[in-house]
């Protein structure tokens, strides 16, 4: 590792052998919206070198504020769009799949990775990502926000919220909670990347505190 190498200080921060497993650490991305698309960028910066990214959904104005989109992409592919970004920063190949995850496509979408991250902004996607994850024993990390709370909760504990009723799109979102929220899903995602280590968070934008998830069952 030299002092021109794009992740020089990454390396520093860990180390060799923990850079190496985030490298060969296979991910795949379900959203290429405000969580998922700057969680794309986060992990290709840190070092992570197999990342696909899924998600049918076109750019528009107002994704602008909160997602690394720009206004000259409007109307292309969030996914497409993300991939040449993140090739032109780093020379790393997102594999980009502008296809719509459904039950039926989930095998082709998400096999072949060895870990899920669910950032969909609708409970009917985290349901169909939460049900395959499941019957195949794949590991995945789902990673949602509303008003100040956002969570970042692996599958064995986690419960798929029910839909307000709104559209997707229209509610409050702040972008220092989508940052606060993507900075602490990557770091969970490079922990257990170096070491199979699952932590589970609560973040509360109000008073800047994250917490570590506490499960309780029924």
């Amino acid at each position: 590792m030299n002092r021109r190498d794009a992740f020089y200080h990454e390396f520093l921060h860990r180390s060799e052998s923990a850079m190496q497993r985030m490298r060969d650490l296979a991910i795949a991305v379900c959203g290429a919206g405000a969580l998922g698309a700057n969680i794309v960028e986060n992990l290709a910066r840190q070092g992570f070198a197999h990342i696909r990214s899924i998600d049918f959904d076109r750019i528009e104005e107002r994704n602008l504020s909160t997602q690394p989109y720009y206004a000259s992409d409007i109307g292309a592919f969030k996914a497409k769009i993300l991939a040449n970004s993140v090739y032109r920063a780093l020379g790393v190949r997102v594999d980009a799949r502008a296809e719509e995850l459904t039950a039926a496509s989930t095998a082709k979408l998400l096999g072949g990775v060895a870990l899920v991250v669910d950032a969909f902004d609708n409970s009917a996607s985290r349901q169909v990502v939460k049900d395959y994850c499941d019957n195949t024993g794949a590991a995945c990390l789902h990673v949602g926000l509303a008003s100040e709370y956002s969570e970042i909760i692996w599958n064995e504990i986690y419960r798929v919220p029910s839909d307000a009723g709104e559209d997707n799109c229209d509610y409050p979102l702040a972008r220092n909670l989508v940052m606060m929220t993507v900075a602490v899903a990557s770091e969970v995602i490079a922990r257990f990347a170096a070491t199979g280590e699952r932590q589970s968070f609560t973040v509360t934008l109000g008073d800047f505190a994250v917490r570590p998830y506490s499960f309780v069952s029924e």
